[in-house]
């Protein structure tokens, strides 16, 4: 099989990217975007997918993380819709509940290249907005969905979170969301040698 592969740099006013992606991997990272907190999630986020993943990032962040974040998660889809080619025997869907003591999140995804993000909320955890990580950066859940909404909508993947349990932890919720984020993908990235072309009836993603 072809490696799927990409290599994807993306240069504004605002930010400096480049981006090297093994789909088929081992899960080895080397991540410096200049925001601690995404370098974490993006490292765990290749170690549970198998991904090997290199991101070299330069931003105003003298400004806030904004552009940064953003960024990294268009030029990432980018790159994961590139290596990804034409999808065929892709298993195309994948699924994951993680658990991280007391928070519980599932994503289920669909490369179905027509892209959209649905966050699912159990009422009491809608206040989520309200928690912030503390850092040199700070990130908050807004941050991740930002990052999490431009990747996907750059790599053409329909995703679904559920935020199924939280113990107002952040840390672990935005972690147990990229760790389910990545075992979705891993799944639906997966040859299917039952397969022959696209898994679609219309004979294209």
């Amino acid at each position: 099989m072809k490696k799927r592969t990409a290599k994807i740099s993306r240069k504004t006013k605002e930010t400096d990217i480049a981006v090297n992606l093994l789909i088929d991997g081992k899960g080895k990272a080397d991540i410096k975007t200049g925001i601690g907190f995404l370098d974490h999630m993006l490292t765990l986020f290749a170690k549970h997918g198998f991904f090997d993943l290199n991101i070299s990032a330069k931003g105003d962040l003298d400004v806030d993380i904004h552009h940064t974040n953003e960024d990294v998660g268009i030029t990432l889809g980018s790159a994961f819709k590139k290596a990804l080619g034409d999808k065929k025997g892709i298993t195309r869907f994948g699924d994951s509940f993680v658990p991280m003591d007391g928070c519980l999140t599932r994503v289920t995804a669909d490369i179905s290249n027509r892209p959209s993000l649905h966050v699912h909320y159990r009422t009491k955890y809608k206040l989520l907005d309200e928690y912030v990580i503390k850092g040199s950066c700070e990130y908050s859940f807004v941050s991740a969905e930002q990052f999490i909404r431009a990747f996907i909508m750059n790599a053409g993947i329909n995703m679904h979170i559920e935020i199924l349990g939280f113990d107002n932890d952040l840390h672990h919720l935005i972690e147990a969301v990229f760790k389910a984020m990545a075992r979705a993908l891993d799944e639906a990235t997966q040859i299917d040698k039952r397969a022959k072309g696209v898994p679609s009836t219309k004979g294209k993603l």
